[in-house]
């Protein structure tokens, strides 16, 4: 019988949990649910895990899986699970902060362990894979998330189908690895990290710095092509603002806030919606100026947890492309798909031809706001912009925002992985929270709509997804130093210099490596630094007004006239509006 591969994974968490049971009789169970890619199991023991006990783990599983334990599942009480779980501190806490209601708990077991569990599992052991999995680490996890508990120590592991999905995905992650952004940033002399002084906040270096600031140009000059406005709002603001729109109670602990000498607290901008709707409330608006879109390049600090950061994938603080879009309810639609298309096509612009969307539809929590209604009319209203433009889509379930339902927009990278970058959120209930308004037509006020919309999302986050999509590769367009002039020796450094200077006056950032090294050695740094183009000049490039080019990732030289080279690098590296 073929089973899901969520089932798969989700039964192999049950054999792991059984095999660390029998290697290490002393250990504590708390959970392990299946994940992309794989599944985890935390666990708690006096042992220390290391990839020495990796082996050892995976060989155990693997008895287990021959000898075709079958998952058995059984409904007990409440007052039964407390007595079978009575020694495991961690299902009995979840028991005694459960509301069974009369309700019976459903547990399975297979050998020698039990676990509590809905479900769904395989039918017997032998319906699992033997060779499609492998331990990939163990890191610290606390209990519930909550740096206050105790930290427990999280086995995570890659499961597949078969072994030749997972021989596929360690090849990847192989890739992976050797394009992670912060080797690269270290290769190509980017930015760096001060865990001690700033953890999970850049420090740009001066080629970083530039391909930062050109996607934010980049971003800028295509909005304002599609009539966006820029503002900017501060970057430190009363915890008042943050109490009314219902940030403080839903991120709190996030936020970094201090108290002045007057007894106010006030926090570090977490995000920009706020902002923007305190723009857009100044003044009286018409129907007349709506949609009404208005931008910002926010730089926003939330706090995450010092076992989640990861380079630019992962920091504390990072600047938002961040929009809020102002409209009528028989606007919204249109503005959707309008802002849909606008993402796909940026996308492609960077070389990401595979996006999907994701609706992001309410979960129960003490934190949403808004009336059940509303939130009907939203999701409503999302799922009929996306149907009825031919829009295909997955449902999400409990992913929205708290104030409103989204739709979050994957693209695969080019060594197949997928990454969450631009949302489009539907807001009804901040504008009634702020009470913003229109003038109608009738003369009468009424409540606008907001689309909160980011494309590239965090600015560092979506550079990091570039670089190790193309591998430090970047277009012409993007690089922080397209072309870099290296004379033969230095007799040729006039020469390089005036073709610096050609190139630049071209509009070409260009520079000169005078280092008295050897040519062979430039080139092979310049290499790892991902330039793309490096022009060797020497006695015959000067006497005919050359260059002899190596581009990145090509074996072959070629001589150019210099002419033509600047003229071609001038159109290269124009920005694809």
């Amino acid at each position: 019988m073929s089973y899901p591969i969520e089932t798969v994974r989700h039964s192999l968490a049950h054999v792991m949990a059984a095999a660390v049971k029998k290697l290490y009789p002393d250990v504590k169970f708390a959970g392990g649910p299946a994940i992309e890619n794989g599944f985890y199991y935390d666990f708690d023991t006096e042992h220390r895990f290391s990839e020495e006990d990796f082996d050892a783990i995976e060989r155990e599983m693997r008895a287990l899986i021959k000898s075709n334990g079958r998952f058995e599942q059984r409904d007990v009480t409440l007052d039964e699970a407390k007595d079978l779980f009575a020694n495991q501190p961690y299902k009995m806490e979840w028991l005694n902060e459960y509301d069974a209601a009369g309700e019976k708990l459903s547990i399975y077991t297979f050998r020698d362990f039990t676990d509590l569990c809905r479900g769904p599992h395989v039918e017997s052991s032998k319906d699992l894979p033997r060779d499609a999995f492998k331990i990939r680490s163990v890191a610290g996890a606390y209990w519930k998330g909550d740096a206050k508990n105790k930290m427990l120590q999280r086995i995570y592991v890659d499961a597949f189908a078969t072994k030749e999905d997972l021989d596929a995905h360690l090849k990847m992650m192989e890739e992976a690895a050797a394009r992670d952004n912060r080797k690269l940033g270290r290769d190509m002399d980017l930015f760096h990290f001060e865990p001690e002084y700033a953890p999970g906040a850049v420090f740009w270096h001066d080629k970083g710095y530039k391909i930062y600031r050109k996607l934010i140009e980049y971003m800028r000059a295509r909005q304002e092509r599609s009539g966006y406005m820029e503002i900017s709002t501060p970057s430190v603001m009363d915890r008042c603002l943050w109490e009314k729109s219902g940030h403080w109670a839903k991120y709190g602990e996030h936020n970094y806030s201090g108290k002045t000498q007057d007894g106010k607290t006030f926090c570090v901008k977490p995000m920009s919606c706020p902002g923007g709707m305190l723009v857009f409330g100044q003044g009286i608006k018409s129907y007349k100026d709506l949609p009404m879109y208005l931008a910002e390049f926010g730089k926003v600090n939330r706090y995450e947890a010092a076992g989640g950061l990861a380079g630019l994938m992962r920091v504390r603080e990072f600047t938002q492309d961040d929009a809020h879009i102002f409209c009528t309810e028989d606007q919204f639609e249109a503005e959707i798909v309008k802002i849909l298309s606008f993402v796909k096509d940026i996308y492609y612009k960077f070389g990401f031809d595979q996006v999907w969307m994701k609706l992001a539809t309410r979960k129960e929590s003490e934190f949403r706001i808004g009336s059940d209604e509303i939130w009907d009319k939203a999701e409503d209203g999302l799922r009929h912009a996306l149907e009825a433009n031919g829009i295909e889509f997955e449902v999400a379930t409990g992913d929205a925002a708290f104030y409103g339902p989204k739709i979050d927009i994957y693209l695969k990278d080019s060594i197949g992985r997928t990454w969450q970058c631009g949302t489009i959120q539907l807001d009804m209930n901040l504008p009634e929270r702020f009470d913003l308004s229109y003038v109608g037509e009738d003369g009468e006020k009424h409540r606008p709509i907001m689309l909160h919309r980011a494309i590239l999302g965090s600015i560092e986050r979506f550079m990091g997804v570039l670089l190790e999509s193309t591998g430090g590769n970047l277009p012409l367009w993007l690089s922080p130093e397209p072309v870099v002039v290296t004379p033969i020796s230095e007799k040729y450094a006039d020469y390089a210099n005036d073709v610096v200077a050609r190139l630049r006056a071209s509009g070409v950032y260009a520079r000169a490596d005078l280092r008295d090294e050897k040519v062979n050695y430039k080139i092979r740094e310049l290499s790892l630094a991902k330039t793309p183009i490096i022009a060797v000049v020497g006695e015959k490039e000067a006497a005919d007004q050359t260059v002899t080019l190596r581009r990145l990732g090509q074996d072959k030289q070629e001589t150019v006239a210099l002419d033509a080279f600047v003229n071609d690098m001038a159109a290269a590296v124009k920005m694809p509006l």
